[in-house]
């Protein structure tokens, strides 16, 4: 059955069966042009490519006549015939499939764009070309020069290391392969599965004892250990890119091979980092429960969001452009797509932009009181395109969020105090030392509240009204919550209505009433207040000193 962790030995076993039925094909198209007798032939980029690549086929393999192609008056024989069998190694093992019916045949061919006789055999290699020399075209010397930069980069521990591995393995052929080249394939094929075992074993080692020295071996297993395979398999595939041109397999084999791992290469790259997403999140995690907003809980999870697409997008920009693909022209169509689809959901983009800008500024949070507009009422959650607000009738108001970050927001959960303003109304009969000893009273129940402002409040006589005397009655609470707000209320209006019964003082409300004259054996209804100041505020003191 197959499973994750073969997956290079499975490849290549695949692989290895196309490139049979690959090299039996290349036999054959060779076989065909040895009959139709091709000569050395330079006068045109069709001939000079043929003359080159035809005669370093296994058919027709003569690299005195290949070098023709490279035979500048500033190189030897001998130099020539080495940079023709280089040149073409290269194509053989960067996969670079030369396609003779595209050259021109054209003696005086000019390129359009440098408006020089030159020719690019393949566009993967932008620094090889040909050039017209006289009445020859040839590969330029300056294409010449990088030619051993090239061999260097695709056989960097040089191109006969496995038929040196396998001394008199080269002479057998069988399968339409040397038996070096099945050597070299079951060798690659071992290499790679022992290569992934041991990565992933080490790096999983690796991580386990980095996350259990700082703390984290809870997070080793779901999150950094499924790091180890994707990055080990990276590393495989770059491994193999890098020997597979040993093999010196057929051109139409390394082609679809290459072509296919530049695929496979940024896939497991964007897995990698794929995984690496939840690890930076859990990162950030630690950082917002240091922080102690709760706002950061709800804005981890839509970065986790935008960076998981992030890197799937660009990503899959990778692979296509690794395929060949034109990214210019696909970015443009979506560009415009895009622009489309912003004008059909501009209010959805809207909402989005507004979810940003309150995750960024924090004007409030769950759990908050807050009041905009005609809302008011409690944050119960802060989503991706709407707040969902309780309000103090129970009922669920879902607000946009666009809606919320144009308008103003009265954040009362932001509250350093809660503010606590009244009248108390007093009948006009009260004597004024009685009303100088209940206001003295009023303050004092402030200070000895143990959720008050202390350092600022307002207790005064300040009106005379049309039925009552005013006192007003301005204090903060030091409350986080509304019941609290509420409780705290409680207790200090008990307290005010109990030092006026205690004193004597009657509140006043709004009444129509008639003063007669006393009748006989009546007493009057009107209060008698016949005690001083002292013995008014003698009265309070005994009251505060009871409680």
């Amino acid at each position: 059955m197959f499973r994750y962790h073969s997956l290079p030995a499975s490849f290549l076993l695949i692989f290895f069966a196309f490139t049979l039925q690959a090299e039996t094909t290349g036999e054959t198209i060779s076989d065909h042009r040895v009959e139709s007798d091709i000569r050395v032939n330079v006068s045109t980029p069709f001939y000079t490519l043929q003359t080159h690549l035809h005669f370093l086929q296994p058919g027709s393999y003569d690299a005195d006549k290949a070098a023709e192609a490279f035979m500048h008056p500033e190189l030897s024989r001998e130099e020539a015939r080495d940079f023709a069998v280089r040149m073409k190694q290269v194509f053989d093992g960067k996969g670079y499939y030369i396609n003779l019916d595209a050259a021109p045949n054209d003696p005086n061919h000019t390129d359009t764009i440098h408006n020089e006789h030159i020719y690019k055999p393949t566009q993967r290699l932008p620094e090889i070309y040909l050039t017209k020399r006289g009445d020859r075209w040839l590969y330029s010397l300056e294409s010449i020069r990088q030619i051993d930069r090239l061999h260097r980069e695709v056989f960097p521990f040089g191109p006969d290391l496995l038929i040196d591995l396998f001394p008199g393995a080269g002479k057998y052929k069988f399968a339409g392969l040397y038996l070096w080249q099945h050597l070299g394939i079951l060798l690659l094929i071992l290499l790679s599965f022992l290569i992934h075992k041991l990565l992933t074993l080490l790096l999983s080692r690796l991580l386990y004892k980095g996350a259990s020295r700082m703390g984290y071996n809870k997070l080793v297993r779901p999150y950094l250990l499924p790091v180890a395979k994707p990055l080990s398999l990276f590393v495989v595939f770059l491994f193999i890119m890098i020997v597979f041109p040993l093999l010196q397999l057929p051109v139409e084999a390394a082609k679809y091979f290459t072509f296919t791992f530049r695929a496979i290469l940024p896939l497991f790259a964007t897995l990698m980092f794929y995984k690496l997403v939840d690890v930076f999140s859990l990162y950030l995690e630690k950082v917002a429960g240091e922080s102690g907003s709760n706002l950061d809980d709800h804005l981890i999870p839509i970065i986790k969001k935008v960076l998981k697409v992030f890197v799937v997008v660009v990503g899959t920009l990778f692979i296509l452009q690794n395929l060949e693909i034109n990214i210019t022209a696909l970015l443009a169509g979506l560009s415009i797509g895009g622009l489309a689809l912003a004008l059909a959901a501009q209010d959805t983009l809207k909402n989005f932009f507004g979810s940003l800008m309150i995750f960024i500024d924090k004007p409030f949070s769950v759990g908050h009181w807050i009041t905009s507009g005609e809302m008011d009422g409690t944050v119960e959650d802060i989503g991706f395109r709407s707040t969902r607000i309780r309000t103090f009738r129970n009922s669920l108001i879902y607000v946009p969020n666009g809606r919320l970050a144009d308008s103003s927001i009265d954040n009362h959960g932001l509250r350093e105090y809660r503010r606590f303003f009244m009248h108390i109304s007093i009948t006009y009969d009260t004597p004024p030392d009685l009303i100088e000893v209940y206001v003295e009273g009023l303050r004092k129940i402030v200070d000895k509240h143990p959720n008050t402002r202390k350092d600022f409040y307002i207790v005064e006589f300040n009106e005379m009204g049309d039925f009552s005397l005013q006192i007003m009655f301005y204090i903060f609470f030091a409350v986080p919550t509304w019941p609290e707000e509420l409780r705290a209320r409680h207790e200090i209006l008990v307290e005010i209505v109990r030092l006026a019964q205690k004193l004597g003082v009657r509140f006043a409300f709004p009444t129509s009433t008639v003063h007669m004259e006393e009748f006989p054996g009546k007493g009057s209804l009107t209060p008698k207040y016949d005690m001083t100041m002292n013995e008014f505020r003698q009265v309070m003191e005994e009251y505060f000193q009871t409680k």
